[in-house]
């Protein structure tokens, strides 16, 4: 299980999360998406814990927390969905080439 943090502020970094998640158990990862455009923190993270029921005890200890002058969201992170079409392909139905005529 991964827990998704939203609402962070732009200044924190992936040690900041992981003291505040090592409150309530041992941090195995935390991701820290940056903008490819600017480099900047884009306002999210996931964390990952060694058990579910650390994570478990985070998510409820934090979801709605003020922390760094914003209040968390703190929850299980969904599976990232897909975003290409049934097929596998992106596009067109040409097999992603366009015809000029």
């Amino acid at each position: 299980m991964s827990i998704y943090v939203g609402n962070l502020s732009y200044e924190v970094t992936p040690e900041d999360l992981s003291a505040a998640f090592a409150q309530y158990g041992s941090v195995k990862r935390v991701q820290l998406p940056t903008d490819r455009e600017t480099g900047r923190v884009r306002g999210f993270a996931f964390v990952e814990m060694d058990t579910d029921a650390e994570e478990t005890t985070a998510i409820d200890a934090l979801d709605g927390a003020e922390w760094m002058g914003r209040n968390m969201k703190v929850n299980k992170a969904k599976p990232r969905e897909d975003r290409g079409s049934s097929d596998g392909r992106r596009g067109n139905s040409n097999g992603g080439y366009s015809r000029r005529y």
